[in-house]
C-alpha cells in the first residue's frame, strides 16, 4: 500500500459556512429573551402610519399597550397616588362592615336538610284574602299618602295597601264585634299596613315600638287561616297544627295564647267552627291539653323547648303547617334559641309565611332574615329599637345603698330582697322571676293584672312583650347591661296611646357604653338629658357628626344591637358573647384533656 506523503493534498472535507441555508443553533433561553425583548420594546404606531407588506409579513408579534415598557409595579403605584385616599372613618366602617357580615352568616331560619340541599323559595305562598276592589284601584302615590300620614317605613317588592278600617279588611263579623268589645276600634299604624300585608300571605319583618298592637297583627291572621281549613275539611286527631307562634318566655307565650282563644271563642260563639289553639310551654302539665292533643291543634303558641319536645315525641307533628311566627325574634335568638329554632325547622315539609316581630330590631337580625324570607315585606313604625314616644323617661342618680324602691332588677337576689321589703312596709306587692315555678309566675301575673296587687317586681322575664294595661309607672331598680332590655322594660306602660312614666336609677355600677347609649336614647326621644349623662364624652361622635355625608351607608347606631352610644367595634354585648364563646371553648379543651394524666 503507497503511503501519503506530507506534500500531497488532503482529502476535501464539507465546508458548512459556505451553506446558505444554515441557520446557527439558538439555546431556548436566548430565543425567549429576545422574544420579551422585541415585546418590550414595541410601540403603539401613531394614527395613519403604515407599514410595508414586508414589514407586515415579518412582524408577526402581539402590539402591547401604550405603556409597556412601564413596568407594572410601577403603573400600580401611579394608579394608588390617583386614588382617592381613604379617610381612617372610611376605614373603622369597612372593618365595621366586615364584623357585621361575619355576624350574619348564620341562617336560623332554615333547617339543616333545607340547608344542605340549598332549597330555594322564590314565590309568597298565595291565600284567598284579597283587598276590596275600591282599595285596589288606589294608586300607589294615595298608598303612600297614607303611609306618611302615620308614619309607616316600608320596604320590599309589590307592597300590599295599607287599610284604614278593620272592616275593609274584610274581618268577619264575630272578630269585629271581638275587637270592639275590647275597646279596639281601628288600627294602629302597624296594623293598618302589617295586617294586609299578613292576609296576603307575604313574609314580613314588623318593627314597631312596645305596646303599638303587634300580636293582633300575627295572631288575627293566624286564626282566619285555621278557620279556613276547618271548614274546608275538618282537622283529625294526627292532624295539624296550620301554624304556629314561637315566644322567647312563658309569661309571653301565656298572653298570646289567651289574645288566640279569645278570637277563637268569639268564632265559635258566632257560629262558625270550633278553633284550637293549643299552649305548649314548660311549666304546665300537657295532660290538661289532652283534649285538643286528641281532636288536633289548628294553632300552637310554644316557648322552642317545650316544642322541640313534643316535635320529638310525636305528640304534634309539622307535616300541614304553613305559617310560622317568631315573637321579639332578636330576643329568641340573643337567649341561646338559635339551634332550637333551626332543630325545630327540620319538621316541617314544605315552604311556610314566615313574620319576625319585635320593638328592637338589629340589622344583624334584619339582614339575615332578609336572607331567608321570600319576598319580605318590611314595616317599620318608628326607628327599630327606639324608646316609645308616650313614656316620659326620668333618670336619678342614686348611689347604691339609697336605691329603695323597684320594678325592674337585673337579678334575683335583688327581685327577692324588693319584695320582702314591700311587703314589710305594708304594700301590695308581688314578684316573679326565672327562678319561681310556673304557678307562682303566674299567679304573680294574674293577681298584678287583676288588680289585687299594687306593685310587680321582675327581673326582665316580664319586660318583652307583656301587655298589662293599667300599669302607669315603671322603675328600673338598675340600669340593664343592654339597651335592648332598657326599650322592652319601660315599654310596659305608655301602651296603646296612653301615657306613662318610666324612671331609672343609675349609678357608678353601669358601664358607659350603657349610660352613652341611655343619653342618646332621651335625647332622640326628646326627654331631658340629666347634667351626669350630659357631661359624658363620646368617642363615637366622628362618625355621629359624619353620617350620610363622608361614608354612604353610615348609620348612627350599632349594627349589632342597636345601641345609640356605641359601635359595633366596641359593642359591649358582642364582646359578652365572645367571651362567652371563649369559656366554652376553654371548658370543652379542659373536659377533653382530663383524662390525659
Amino acid at each position: 500500500m503507497a503511503k501519503r506523503t506530507r506534500d500531497e493534498d488532503p482529502e476535501p472535507t464539507a465546508d458548512f459556512t459556505a451553506d446558505d441555508d444554515y441557520v446557527p443553533y439558538v439555546p431556548v433561553r436566548e430565543r425567549r429573551a429576545d422574544k420579551y425583548r422585541k415585546i418590550a420594546s414595541t410601540r403603539r404606531r401613531p394614527h395613519g402610519d403604515q407599514t410595508s407588506s414586508e414589514d407586515e409579513a415579518v412582524d408577526d408579534t402581539p402590539k402591547a399597550g401604550p405603556r409597556s415598557n412601564v413596568a407594572l409595579i410601577d403603573q400600580a403605584a401611579e394608579l394608588r397616588k390617583l386614588e382617592k385616599p381613604k379617610t381612617e372613618l372610611e376605614k373603622e366602617f369597612k372593618l365595621e362592615q366586615e364584623i357585621l357580615q361575619a355576624q350574619t352568616q348564620k341562617k336560623a331560619l332554615f333547617s339543616a336538610a333545607e340547608l344542605a340541599k340549598d332549597v330555594h323559595y322564590t314565590e309568597s305562598l298565595k291565600t284567598s284574602w284579597t283587598p276590596p276592589a275600591h282599595i285596589r284601584n288606589m294608586t300607589e302615590k294615595q298608598h303612600e299618602e297614607t303611609r306618611n300620614k302615620w308614619h309607616i317605613l316600608t320596604e320590599g317588592e309589590d307592597l300590599p295597601p295599607p287599610i284604614r278600617t278593620f272592616r275593609e279588611m274584610r274581618l268577619p263579623e264575630p272578630i269585629l264585634a271581638h275587637l270592639k268589645e275590647k275597646g279596639i276600634t281601628k288600627p294602629t299604624p302597624i296594623q293598618l299596613q302589617g295586617l294586609p300585608a299578613v292576609l296576603s300571605g307575604r313574609d314580613m319583618i314588623g318593627i314597631a315600638f312596645t305596646g303599638s298592637g303587634k300580636t293582633l297583627v300575627f295572631t288575627l291572621p293566624l286564626v282566619l287561616m285555621a278557620l279556613e281549613a276547618e271548614v274546608r275539611l275538618p282537622f283529625v286527631q294526627g292532624e295539624g297544627p296550620i301554624g304556629m307562634i314561637l315566644c322567647p318566655s312563658r309569661e309571653l307565650a301565656r298572653q298570646t295564647y289567651d289574645v288566640a282563644v279569645g278570637m277563637c271563642a268569639a268564632l265559635e260563639k258566632g257560629g262558625l267552627p270550633q278553633i284550637r289553639p293549643l299552649l305548649c310551654m314548660g311549666g304546665i302539665s300537657m295532660q290538661e291539653q289532652a283534649d285538643v292533643l286528641r281532636k288536633g291543634p289548628h294553632i300552637v303558641i310554644a316557648t322552642p323547648g317545650r316544642l322541640q319536645d313534643m316535635l320529638e315525641n310525636g305528640k304534634i307533628n309539622l307535616t300541614s303547617c304553613k305559617y310560622l311566627c317568631m315573637d321579639e325574634a332578636d330576643r329568641m335568638v340573643d337567649m341561646g334559641f338559635e339551634d332550637d329554632v333551626r332543630n325545630i325547622m327540620a319538621y316541617f315539609k314544605g315552604q311556610r309565611q314566615t313574620l319576625l316581630f319585635s320593638a328592637t330590631m338589629p340589622k344583624k337580625i334584619q339582614n339575615f332574615a332578609r336572607s331567608a324570607l321570600v319576598r319580605p315585606v318590611v314595616v317599620n313604625v318608628g326607628r327599630a329599637g327606639a324608646a316609645n314616644l308616650d313614656v316620659v323617661q326620668e333618670v336619678e342618680y342614686v348611689k347604691q345603698e339609697a336605691k329603695i324602691v323597684l320594678v325592674f332588677a337585673e337579678n334575683k337576689n335583688d327581685v327577692d330582697e324588693i319584695h320582702e321589703y314591700l311587703l314589710l312596709k305594708g304594700v301590695d306587692c308581688t314578684a316573679i322571676h326565672g327562678g319561681k315555678d310556673q304557678a307562682e309566675r303566674e299567679y304573680a301575673v294574674k293577681a298584678y293584672k287583676e288588680g289585687k296587687a299594687d306593685v310587680l317586681i321582675a327581673t326582665d322575664v316580664a319586660s318583652k312583650g307583656l301587655d298589662f294595661a293599667q300599669i302607669q309607672h315603671v322603675i328600673n331598680y338598675d340600669m340593664p347591661k343592654e339597651i335592648e332590655d332598657y326599650v322592652h322594660r319601660i315599654g310596659r306602660t305608655g301602651r296603646s296611646g296612653k301615657t306613662g312614666v318610666a324612671t331609672t336609677f343609675i349609678n357608678r355600677n353601669s358601664s358607659e357604653q350603657i349610660l352613652l347609649d341611655l343619653k342618646y336614647l332621651l335625647k332622640e326621644a326628646k326627654q331631658r338629658v340629666p347634667p351626669v349623662l350630659e357631661a359624658l364624652e363620646d368617642p363615637n361622635e366622628k362618625f355621629r357628626q359624619a353620617e350620610g355625608e363622608i361614608v354612604e351607608g353610615l348609620d348612627a347606631d350599632c349594627t349589632f344591637c342597636g345601641g345609640l352610644g356605641h359601635r359595633i367595634t366596641n359593642c359591649p354585648k358582642l364582646e359578652l358573647q365572645r367571651k362567652q364563646v371563649m369559656s366554652s371553648h376553654r371548658s370543652m379543651h379542659a373536659g377533653s384533656g382530663a383524662g390525659e394524666y
